[in-house]
């Protein structure tokens, strides 16, 4: 299903300008070399305009928002879609705090997203939903399940109506939505909210699909989040073998996103499409 998405990722190795929180920046340029694309982590507002305008792809994460972070990112994100450059923004925490909401608003205002990428609590806050989050953490009231998996969708299908960009929902059932289509997965496990920054990590990975699909923003996002759910059950599954715990988790994650092909990652994912 996916196997052009990771072809042209490996073929065209696309630039990321992340800019992302300091807790996962070494985690995001490694997960990004990890599946063949090339990472920036420039930060500083003097010259984020000027890199994310040759970049392929721009990933923006406001998980330790403060003012030179956010005056770094509108440097980044104005000169990307100046450029056609595909933006994908991780809105980490949003509902927690009003400067986290006042800043997402203001971004929605100015600017055009290819992908917003985050955990169902967050996606709720920023579609101005009731949610239950938890600092940067899901709330468990606001999981998707096979009970609300319908309503969730057609949620977050009216919510990139009305963001105009792809809306990638994380948890133990992920949905990637347009307004048209939305891919459902089911891969991926539990270890992985116990290890910092898979998230982070997944907003990276979709930044470089996308940089490397940009007529093909929907399923690129689909594919990252398959990539990274599939790397969880292999992680898993290596971990428990080896009777180990969630620093080994870690590192079999990493070499999991290293070795994805096409054949594995058709051989595990679980995916529909509604």
């Amino acid at each position: 299903m996916f196997e052009q998405i990771l072809e042209n990722v490996c073929q065209r190795r696309p630039l990321v300008h992340c800019i992302t929180n300091y807790i996962t920046t070494n985690d995001c340029a490694n997960i990004v070399l990890a599946c063949g694309a090339s990472p920036t982590m420039a930060e500083a507002e003097q010259e984020t305009a000027e890199i994310a305008s040759i970049a392929d792809a721009v990933d923006i994460n406001i998980g330790n928002l403060n003012t030179m972070t956010v005056a770094a990112m509108h440097q980044a994100i104005g000169a990307a879609n100046q450029h056609h450059v595909p933006v994908v923004l991780d809105p980490v925490g949003a509902g927690a705090s009003s400067y986290r909401m006042d800043t997402l608003r203001d971004f929605f205002a100015r600017y055009q997203f290819a992908v917003i990428r985050g955990n169902v609590s967050e996606l709720l806050a920023v579609g101005g939903a009731a949610s239950n989050t938890k600092g940067v953490d899901a709330g468990a009231a606001d999981a998707v399940t096979e009970e609300n998996l319908e309503e969730r969708v057609a949620f977050f299908k009216q919510l990139s109506t009305k963001l105009g960009a792809v809306v990638s929902v994380s948890g133990a059932i992920d949905i990637i939505a347009s307004p048209e289509k939305a891919y459902i997965c089911r891969n991926g496990h539990p270890m992985m909210s116990r290890v910092t920054g898979t998230g982070c990590m997944l907003s990276a990975l979709t930044a470089a699909y996308c940089g490397a699909n940009h007529e093909n923003i929907l399923e690129a996002a689909a594919a990252a989040t398959v990539a990274m759910g599939v790397a969880g059950d292999i992680a898993y599954r290596k971990t428990t073998e080896a009777g180990l715990g969630t620093g080994s988790f870690r590192v079999y994650l990493m070499d999991a996103i290293s070795l994805m092909g096409a054949e594995t990652l058709n051989g595990g994912m679980k995916v529909e499409v509604r």
